[in-house]
């Protein structure tokens, strides 16, 4: 089941009355998905950053949406704060200081002790014109101690009521475990606000398929009830590998010229991610066993998963 080239998905997306891609990997902030409390994660991400606190935490794990929500927040509050969006998290200290000084369009300013003092005069200016700044970092966990330490030192930057500079850290799971070392527990106790990203439900991504179908062009029930529930199972709730799996899925339902993904076409899906990652049987755990279980195993090497979580939910947990 190979990917079409641009004039077959053409007539892929045509054959089954779709506008456009409805499950395309890249982030598409028209398909955001607000159902499973996406809408009040968002809102509370929103509130938390309208008033001023200084360091917020978003995990989840990956393929959960973090990366979109993070763009949809800075789409929708963008004329309340301003932004500065950092993408590479392996970036040392002072790479990160003159990314912040770069998006804040300071004149060149070099390296040094002068960096600092730019950064936090233009902070000072912005605040006195009533503009907000927001970091926001993706990929956190994966950033260095060092840089971490310097975030610290940057959320330090104040008036007498209010943070010159507040900070996003996007991240997977990993980042709380790197917050609970020795070293980096002063920078813990600075995130005020922890907003967990959980999987889909089984119910909940059943409705996504629905959703980014509907917001496509198509009719909900290109996929059929069955289809619809076991790559919802296959996935894990994960929103990006349910992307994939249903993408595979209109592919070989397109490829039998049928209106409709089936149960079979959705197993079709689910064997090819399973053959291409080369999954051993024997390789599964007692608790996995099964194609259920190789299939868990195909994506984990895939997309690096976590565990499945049967319910969606938001968890707001002070780090204090």
């Amino acid at each position: 089941m190979k990917s079409p080239s641009k004039a077959g998905k053409a007539v892929y997306l045509e054959h089954f009355g779709l506008e456009s891609n409805p499950f395309r990997l890249t982030p598409a902030l028209d398909c955001f998905y607000l159902g499973a409390e996406r809408r009040e994660l968002l809102a509370g991400l929103t509130y938390a950053l309208t008033q001023g606190d200084g360091i917020i935490a978003l995990t989840g794990e990956i393929g959960t949406g973090k990366t979109t929500l993070a763009r949809v927040l800075m789409s929708r509050a963008g004329h309340l704060l301003k932004f500065v969006y950092i993408a590479n998290p392996s970036i040392g200290r002072d790479g990160l200081l003159l990314a912040l000084a770069n998006e804040l369009r300071l004149p060149e300013v070099g390296h040094g002790a002068s960096l600092p003092g730019s950064i936090q005069r233009e902070l000072i200016r912005l605040h006195a014109a009533g503009r907000q700044v927001v970091m926001l970092v993706d990929e956190a966990h994966e950033m260095p101690a060092e840089t971490l330490q310097e975030i610290r030192l940057l959320s330090n930057l104040e008036t007498s009521e209010n943070k010159l500079l507040q900070v996003v850290l996007v991240a997977q799971p990993e980042l709380e475990t790197k917050l609970a070392t020795v070293a980096l527990r002063p920078l813990r106790d600075r995130v005020t606000h922890h907003f967990r990203l959980a999987p889909l439900s089984l119910s909940q991504a059943c409705r996504y398929l629905a959703f980014r179908v509907r917001r496509a062009g198509g009719s909900v029930d290109i996929f059929s009830l069955e289809a619809a529930k076991l790559l919802a199972q296959a996935s894990d709730g994960h929103a990006r590998r349910l992307n994939i799996l249903a993408d595979k899925s209109l592919l070989a339902a397109f490829a039998e010229q049928v209106d409709q993904v089936g149960e079979r076409h959705a197993r079709l899906a689910v064997a090819e991610v399973e053959a291409q990652f080369r999954v051993p049987a024997e390789s599964v755990s007692a608790s996995g066993a099964g194609r259920a279980g190789r299939v868990r195993r195909a994506l984990s090497v895939l997309l690096r998963p976590g565990a499945f979580a049967p319910s969606a939910g938001v968890a707001l947990q002070s780090m204090r």
